[in-house]
């Protein structure tokens, strides 16, 4: 059973609808992640949970209770912004108790749980610093600290990393991610950045436009994306646009020019189809050994991998290689560029021949 419920939530300003027809069931427990580009509804929906923001159309419900007109400290809800909203006048323990303080806790449980929450975000030694005396990932640990004493029934983040270096980044996605699974709360995160929600949810909500497109496991979405918009935006993709032709074996294939790729059923014969293929499911081979030739036009080194553009007669096609130590293609080299079917993925339909 779903611990909090959105049904058919909408938000309209004006003659705008930021956000249409939003419908989404989160398991007690759960990390998921609201993941989409600049303006396609994502904060606005978080600020609906929130209670910062009206609802236009549509409920919300938390644990069997409609919330949907209640107020936002009514809800109970622990929240991290994206500026993190500390008192510079407090110590980092005082920021902390300050939400215990407005509910009236008892002073010396609220120096007890503040001391506990903090010792779960590895502050326990700063408990007498301001925010100013600490570094982005410090300050970022006590705003989640301030959010989790109150023990709330969800924990709601909004772009809660986009603060931090790339470096200190990768390491707090982490360290959020195994503080979440020890307190077991459920949360709601907002973000832009496809490797954070990639890397620390259990599902993913793929907005654009205000809509949901795809809801689903990490792996799911990048390896079934729905539709070309996902295949782009969760990591790269090769879009290609073929016809559906008969197969000689009886199996169903797509044909783009003389390369011919297996599909799965379901396609009329003689249907245009998009098909999209992720760099890393192809490799450069020596020349004449590919299913098509090409000839490398651009390279990017990326340390871990390589990354070049091949011009092919399917058009220019993005192929990543590991770094093993090896030189490296060369630009302006002729290359074979080869897959495998089964990395070959159909993300749309242009329509049926006739």
């Amino acid at each position: 059973m779903s611990f909090l419920r959105l049904n058919h939530v909408s938000k309209q300003y004006g003659d705008l609808r930021v956000v249409q027809d939003f419908n989404l069931n989160v398991h007690k427990g759960e990390f998921v992640s609201l993941l989409g580009p600049s303006g396609c509804g994502k904060t606005t929906t978080l600020q609906m949970i929130a209670g910062f923001a009206e609802v236009t159309e549509g409920s919300i419900e938390l644990d069997g209770r409609d919330i949907t007109r209640a107020k936002a400290n009514a809800r109970g809800l622990g929240i991290v912004f994206q500026t993190y909203a500390l008192f510079p006048h407090m110590t980092v323990r005082e920021n902390v108790e300050f939400g215990l303080e407005m509910r009236k806790c008892p002073a010396a449980e609220r120096r007890e749980r503040a001391m506990q929450t903090l010792a779960l975000v590895h502050l326990d030694k700063h408990v007498d610093r301001y925010p100013r005396e600490l570094s982005g990932g410090q300050r970022q640990r006590v705003a989640l600290a301030r959010a989790l004493v109150i023990k709330p029934p969800v924990l709601l983040l909004d772009e809660p990393l986009s603060n931090l270096d790339a470096k200190l980044r990768e390491e707090m996605q982490f360290e959020l991610r195994e503080i979440q699974r020890k307190v077991g709360t459920t949360t709601i995160m907002v973000t832009h950045d496809q490797a954070e929600a990639m890397s620390i949810s259990d599902r993913v909500v793929v907005m654009e436009a205000g809509r949901i497109t795809q809801v689903d496991t990490p792996l799911a979405v990048y390896e079934h994306p729905r539709n070309a918009f996902i295949s782009t935006f969760v990591g790269k993709a090769n879009l290609l646009h073929a016809a559906v032709v008969s197969g000689t074996d009886g199996e169903l294939r797509a044909s783009i020019g003389s390369v011919q790729l297996a599909l799965p059923p379901g396609m009329p014969v003689g249907s245009k189809v998009v098909l999209a293929l992720r760099p890393e499911k192809m490799t450069c081979t020596a020349d004449g050994a590919g299913r098509c030739e090409g000839r490398v036009t651009e390279r990017f080194f990326l340390g871990n991998q390589w990354m070049y553009t091949v011009d092919t007669p399917l058009g220019a096609m993005l192929v990543s290689a590991v770094n093993d130590g090896d030189a490296p293609r060369e630009v302006g080299q002729t290359v074979g560029v080869d897959w495998q079917d089964r990395y070959v993925r159909v993300i749309g339909t242009e329509g049926h021949a006739a």
